[in-house]
């Protein structure tokens, strides 16, 4: 699997960008807040429709203009794609894969598989649930498409349904629909569920070995799926998840009109991860929650290569700064196979890698490549 080339245009700060890229290794250096990381969000873009840090596409769109386009070409299931992004302000997007337009994000799924390491993710291990569903939602989108739309039909439904709960005392008509929500949010909760749940399955199959390796043996990585209390078996095929979340749903459904919250769902879901034995969130060392989150990224990179076949492209944001020598070490033996990305600092342009490509970015446009 290999990005062959990018277009950009008025995508975050690239007013216009062209570059084809090696299908080893391709590093991407300049100083700070000059677009390297911008780079990397439009390949990732394209791989699931979803950015790792704008909410709204909107965000992505320079400004002062009403549109931003991305373009991909790349080699993938021996044969090549032509894979486009067409971002509005106000008008939603359009996603063209060989040039026939695509109705669902869902659709992208297995064409280009990305895996994204950026700094934030270091923290993955210690930050709140939130961060860890979002790892496992931005993994699971780029296989399942069916996930894709579900994920999309929850969030509307949670929206909604969390304004009648915030509103229904000053307009009380607005409980005739929440019955409707209650069930249609369970409908699409369990197919959540039974994704993340044998996603993790696969995770602990891979990610302990990685960090036991990583640690020299001498720690155990335990990884935990914790979701609806009422959910006998989260693996279990969705239709059998359901009525186990309606009767969970009915059993909170005072207390969400009193809190005026939304109390039950896969929305609080967590993946709960432990060294040897102790809960790494409260527990873990820096050191050891920065090996437990590669571990976790590397098993994901696994994941993705056994699925396909192919090894999914790795895009390493300016992490390999903030680790020591030893993790960049692991990291690079690690990664061996495979098309990666890695952007740094200036100073810091990895000389010790062999062959590939190497982009010097400056505000927002390469300015020279070797």
């Amino acid at each position: 699997m290999i990005v062959k080339g990018l277009e950009l245009d008025h995508f975050r700060n690239y007013p216009r960008l062209e570059a084809a890229f090696d299908p080893r290794v391709n590093l991407i250096y300049g100083d700070n807040a000059q677009g390297k990381t911008n780079l990397l969000e439009g390949i990732a873009y394209l791989s699931s429709a979803r950015s790792h840090r704008a909410r709204y596409d909107r965000e992505m769109i320079m400004l002062d203009t009403d549109s931003a386009f991305i373009k991909g070409e790349v080699f993938s299931r021996d044969r090549d794609f032509t894979l486009e992004a067409k971002l509005f302000r106000g008008r939603g997007r359009q996603l063209f894969s060989n040039g026939v337009r695509l109705k669902t994000a869902g659709e992208l799924a297995g064409i280009l598989t990305t895996v994204l390491f950026c700094p934030e993710d270091l923290y993955l291990i210690r930050e709140g649930s939130a961060a860890r569903r979002r790892f496992l939602d931005s993994a699971i989108c780029q296989l399942r498409p069916r996930y894709v739309q579900a994920l999309a039909e929850y969030n509307r439904l949670y929206d909604h349904k969390t304004r009648i709960l915030r509103d229904w005392r000053e307009n009380p008509s607005l409980l005739q629909t929440l019955d409707d929500f209650n069930l249609r949010m369970a409908q699409t909760g369990a197919i959540l569920i039974h994704y993340r749940a044998h996603f993790i399955k696969r995770l602990r199959e891979r990610a302990p070995a990685i960090h036991q390796e990583f640690s020299g043996g001498r720690e155990e990585l335990g990884l935990t799926y914790e979701t609806v209390s009422g959910v006998n078996d989260p693996m279990a095929q969705p239709r059998g998840i359901l009525p186990e979340l309606l009767e969970h749903q009915e059993r909170h459904r005072q207390a969400e009109l009193d809190s005026r919250q939304c109390l039950s769902g896969p929305h609080k879901d967590d993946l709960l991860v432990d060294i040897g034995g102790q809960n790494a969130k409260t527990y873990a060392s820096q050191g050891q929650t920065r090996t437990a989150a590669l571990s976790l990224k590397l098993a994901q990179r696994e994941i993705f290569q056994e699925e396909s076949g192919e090894w999914p492209v790795l895009l390493l944001d300016d992490v390999l700064s903030e680790l020591d020598p030893k993790r960049q070490a692991f990291v690079l033996n690690r990664i061996r196979g495979g098309q990666v990305f890695i952007t740094c600092c200036e100073e810091e342009k990895l000389e010790s890698l062999e062959g590939g490509r190497a982009f010097h970015i400056r505000n927002g446009s390469i300015v020279m490549n070797t």
